[in-house]
């Protein structure tokens, strides 16, 4: 049996294809090897993975993530795979070349990643030939839920928000700016948390404020992180992640004002992902 997992920083969509050939979805949280080691990834697998699920049967697991751009983080994320399911081969790339491969299969193009974090390329078939660092939430991942979840928490924390939104979030998340800053400073994961403030956008995008913060968020991706790719206008843009699924319409609208075509949106890559490797590839990564 074999297993394919897409790993984002939030969660991570596993596949397992039987050997009959069918297949069986199930969900875990994200494991960024910049956020965590190889024992804590292996702790959450052994209480997350299926109960059903016999781990001694898995032959191959092909694991793509965010973070796994080195070989040290590749190994963190791969010693624990090893451990898991203690008969695989395992193979771990970067979540990058699993947007690609999922959006464009064996064809060449530009591909990005808009959830947690931020991620573009441009990609042959096979591999990514070339990548603008993103440099993560503190110093890019321009577009990402936590670059709008950060827009949205200072503008909520210095009285910038709308009244009637701000009396909303305050009701929703019932958070003081010293709870805030408890999540931003001495918790783990405030990727992760900051992230998760783009939903409160996308449930109050009646408000205007929600989609001038999305509209600016994607005009400073494509600035920093799409217009600089060699004739990118070429290409048509493809995209996958929660942000780019919820607000397709606004990233259409911005891709267009940057003369680039639109072609896949995507919320999640396993599915295009698991035929990558059943179909077009056999297993290669």
């Amino acid at each position: 049996m074999i297993i394919i997992a897409d790993g984002g920083s939030t969660k991570t969509s596993w596949c397992l294809i039987t050997e009959s050939n069918s297949k069986v979805y199930f969900n875990t949280e994200g494991y960024n090897p910049y956020f965590v080691d190889t024992s804590t990834v292996i702790a959450s697998l052994q209480k997350n993975l299926p109960e059903n699920l016999n781990k001694e049967e898995i032959s191959e697991v092909y694991y793509y993530g965010a973070g796994c751009s080195t070989p040290e983080n590749n190994e963190t994320i791969a010693a624990a795979m090893r451990a898991v399911f203690v008969n695989s081969k395992v193979k771990v790339g970067h979540d990058l070349l699993a947007a690609a491969r999922a959006l464009l299969g064996v064809d060449a193009g530009f591909a990005a990643i808009l959830g947690t974090g931020t991620n573009t390329c441009l990609y042959d078939g096979k591999d990514v030939t070339l990548n603008i660092d993103s440099l993560g939430y503190f110093l890019g991942d321009e577009g990402s839920g936590s670059f709008l979840g950060k827009r949205l928490l200072r503008d909520y924390m210095r009285g910038y928000l709308p009244e009637g939104m701000s009396k909303i979030f305050k009701e929703t998340y019932e958070l003081s700016n010293e709870d805030i800053f408890d999540h931003l400073y001495n918790r783990p994961l405030p990727n992760r948390f900051l992230a998760s403030f783009s939903k409160f956008l996308y449930e109050n995008n009646n408000f205007s404020y929600s989609r001038e913060v999305v509209k600016e968020s994607f005009a400073t991706f494509f600035t920093n992180l799409v217009c600089h790719y060699p004739s990118y206008q070429e290409h048509t843009f493809n995209c996958v992640g929660s942000v780019a699924y919820n607000f397709r319409d606004v990233l259409e609208e911005v891709a267009q004002e940057n003369n680039m075509e639109m072609g896949t949106i995507i919320r999640s890559p396993i599915d295009n992902l698991v035929y990558y490797h059943l179909v077009l590839a056999k297993g290669d990564i």
